[in-house]
């Protein structure tokens, strides 16, 4: 094949530029809860690992790393302890991921079509504008999902035999919903939004520039061929990009989300007594967690998406009669 006929076949049209926005929404979800039923155990030791210390110099490490705090769960609060929350991450990641990967073609489709009139939008790869699609689409999603975060990350701090950070109990998703609102009114639902904003979107400001970025350079240097392959590699390389950006932001969240008061009165206030009680390392508490977790969730995440998105396409296909 020439490379005239490379270029041509790698600038056609994908699955994920060619469904409808409810059918990435679609994909998006499903992809990111077959990823999450994986994590979700590691992601209840993160935000475990979070709150140790919490407003305190001296630090009592009861979860030292991932594995010995998954254990330590485990052994104390059984298989049901490491999958505390996991409804509410399911009905979290249809709206955050549904969003975040749903929506960031279409908004990568519309500012190309705005910037780049002259060029077909599929063609083009613009850093600036992949950057800001994928904040805006994870800022989407972060609204839209806020109180299934709220609900899920107290439920995954609480624990009868492991005291850590500050203790809600709640029976489950809709029994976390409606005594929030019961207690705190539409607005104690949405506490900590503008820190889920920027957690969320500094995370997705890379996500998938990165995935795309790697993915279309392995491709054009011909260093890998399309396939799982080469998605498992580009969806490595944006985990571990991922987690480094998101970590100090994913304190900061969870440490607002669990508080019951008034403890912290904004991301900037807790970023400050974080740092001025804890040190600025702090803000990497359960980082080996944050990457044992977002790496293989990223990875699971974007290699299922690539299936999903051709599996929506083809019933949308069959649906509508596209060619």
């Amino acid at each position: 094949m020439s490379q005239g006929n490379k270029e041509t076949k790698h600038l056609e049209k994908t699955a994920a530029q060619k469904v409808s926005k409810f059918g990435s929404f679609t994909a998006g979800g499903l992809a990111a809860c077959i990823a999450v039923t994986v994590t979700n155990p590691i992601e209840l030791v993160k935000i475990r690992m979070q709150l140790q210390g919490e407003m305190s110099a001296l630090t009592q490490r009861i979860y030292k790393n991932p594995i010995q705090g998954m254990g330590v769960i485990f052994k104390n609060e059984g298989i049901r302890g490491l999958q505390k929350g996991l409804v509410a991450a399911y009905i979290y990641q249809i709206g955050l991921n549904g969003s975040r990967l749903g929506f960031y073609e279409p908004i990568r489709s519309t500012l190309n079509s705005f910037f780049f009139p002259d060029v077909e939008s599929h063609k083009v790869q613009n850093v600036g504008v992949n950057v800001v699609s994928g904040a805006a689409s994870g800022i989407i999603g972060a609204v839209i999902g806020s109180p299934l975060f709220l609900v899920k990350t107290r439920m995954q701090s609480y624990s009868d035999v492991i005291k850590i950070g500050e203790q809600t109990h709640y029976t489950g998703v809709w029994n976390g919903l409606s005594t929030i609102f019961k207690n705190e009114g539409l607005k104690g639902l949405f506490r900590g939004i503008d820190a889920a904003i920027l957690r969320t979107g500094a995370g997705s400001s890379v996500q998938l520039p990165i995935y795309n970025t790697a993915k279309n350079f392995l491709v054009k240097n011909d260093i890998m061929k399309d396939g799982p392959a080469l998605h498992l590699t580009a969806s490595t390389i944006s985990g571990l990009g991922v987690g480094v950006v998101m970590n100090p932001w994913d304190v900061i969240l969870t440490r607002i989300y669990n508080q019951k008061g008034d403890l912290y009165k904004g991301p900037l206030d807790c970023l400050i007594k974080t740092v001025r009680i804890e040190g600025i390392t702090a803000l990497y508490k359960g980082f080996e967690a944050q990457l044992f977790r977002i790496a293989p969730h990223t990875i699971m995440c974007l290699t299922f998406m690539e299936q999903t998105m051709k599996l929506v396409y083809s019933v949308e296909s069959r649906i509508l009669g596209h060619n």
